[in-house]
């Protein structure tokens, strides 16, 4: 008797995973993976979908004789809900978010704040700079679901802790290549026009080499925004307007390869900059482009492809830096929406339970059950 298949659409692999886990069970078996590309004029405005389908398999009677690690072997390593009671699972090695390595523990267990932290993704950086801290103290006689929450306070107070900046104006975005600047722009241009109904134009530029535009031109012409290649107008044509440069890529491995970019930008007096950077980069490419961005005299950055990590904790590493302002979190490909202006409160709700702030403030007693 074939297994019975079901197909269904999601936005990405996280969630794809998390149907699966939750509505299939432990028993679910993936047969196909597609990407779905939005057809027509919706190709400027949604993102791709995944398809997938999966079966969901009779779970495989085991003789009472079989030994422990042959049932071991015949389940998936996959987090889910289990079909009939069961002894509670090893915790996972991999990182999680507090909230739900809350949940898993054993209700006898009392885990301290800094390994629940490390295991969450905070860099040993970050880690050192809290264990310094004047609230460190009291943060670990708290209770868990109440340290997590001031801890999250605290974070955001330190990398907020800066002057306001104005709007953008006249702002080159830039980054390494992979990074999806172009599409930056797009989400920035859709957000000026759209939510705060401003107008311009933007300016493209080469040095070396001819560089493909992708859809900005398309798009722009969809949102009544004019595009002029350099050389053009560098400067805003109406009070109050904007004007945006999309730039060629950096070079993160010959400094030297940025001097026509780093040339312009001086000579244009293009003070407001804004780096591009692909979150889900490893820490060693993510550290380079942030270092050539600075050289460069960035004063902005935006964090892109962040619906390709599962983990955010590490971006606190650059924004209490405090050298460059973020300007908005990318969560997506499409060319509008998709991105979080509210980096720190953004960054605090997927590191710490910051959701729970009301139950932590008056429950206690719960909390420190739960921990």
């Amino acid at each position: 008797m074939s297994s019975p298949c079901y197909k269904f659409t999601v936005n990405n692999a996280h969630e794809a995973a998390s149907v699966i886990r939750e509505r299939l069970g432990e028993h679910a078996r993936v047969l196909s993976v597609r990407t779905v590309e939005p057809t027509g004029l919706r190709g400027l405005w949604a993102s791709p979908k995944i398809e997938v389908i999966a079966a969901m398999d009779a779970p495989v009677a085991v003789a009472a004789a079989s030994p422990v690690g042959a049932s071991l072997l015949a389940t998936s390593d996959e987090v889910a809900s289990p079909v009939a009671p069961e002894p509670a699972p090893a915790p996972r090695a991999v990182v999680q978010s507090p909230r739900r390595l809350i949940t898993s523990l054993s209700p006898n267990a009392r885990p301290e704040l800094a390994p629940l932290l490390r295991r969450s993704g905070f860099s040993e950086a970050i880690m050192v700079r809290l264990e310094k801290s004047p609230v460190w103290a009291s943060l670990q006689e708290m209770p868990l679901h109440r340290a997590l929450v001031e801890t999250g306070r605290y974070l955001r107070r330190v990398a907020g802790n800066r002057r306001q900046a104005a709007p953008l104006t006249r702002a080159a975005f830039f980054g390494p290549a992979g990074t999806g600047r172009t599409t930056a722009l797009c989400k920035w241009l859709g957000a000026e026009v759209s939510r705060r109904a401003r107008i311009g134009h933007v300016v493209t530029a080469e040095f070396d080499q001819p560089m493909s535009r992708g859809p900005l031109p398309v798009f722009c012409e969809a949102l009544g925004v004019p595009v002029a290649h350099f050389p053009a107008s560098t400067r805003p044509a109406t009070p109050g307007g904007f004007v945006y440069f999309d730039l060629p890529a950096l070079s993160l491995r010959d400094p030297e390869a940025n001097a026509p970019l780093a040339a312009f930008l001086d000579r244009e007096q293009i003070t407001e900059r804004v780096l591009v950077l692909n979150a889900a980069y490893g820490h060693a490419a993510l550290r380079a482009g942030y270092a050539r961005g600075r050289e460069l005299g960035a004063t902005h950055v935006v964090f892109t492809h962040l619906d390709e990590l599962s983990q955010w904790g590490r971006l606190w590493d650059y924004l209490i830096d405090g050298g460059l302002e973020p300007l908005f979190l990318s969560t997506g490909s499409s060319l509008t929406g998709e991105c979080d202006e509210e980096v720190f409160e953004a960054l605090t709700r997927r590191t710490l339970p910051v959701g729970d702030e009301s139950a932590a403030d008056g429950s206690d007693d719960s909390g420190e059950d739960a921990a």
